[in-house]
């Protein structure tokens, strides 16, 4: 019984985290420079070409739009892209 009890309770405590969670995703198309380098994988040289990229040619329509970012390929982007959104 309290076994199913705590479970219960970690399930509920895991499931009302999702939306919050979900809501620390980095806009790549508002983001400035600083933001950018607080997503783990980003570096300095890597958030300075997606800025100087989304200055460059305008907003990113997709997360797959970052693969045309020098240093950004698909293994890169494939960590990135739960951390990383194109809309608020």
């Amino acid at each position: 019984m309290l076994k199913k009890f705590v479970l219960s309770l970690c399930m509920a405590l895991f499931l009302s985290l999702g939306p919050a969670i979900a809501a620390d995703k980095i806009n790549v198309n508002t983001a400035s420079l600083e933001q950018l380098q607080t997503v783990n994988g980003i570096g300095e040289s890597t958030a300075a070409a997606i800025v100087s990229y989304r200055e460059l040619v305008g907003e990113f329509d997709s997360l797959e739009s970052l693969l045309d970012v020098k240093g950004i390929g698909e293994k890169k982007l494939a960590k990135l892209s739960d951390q990383l959104t194109v809309a608020d």
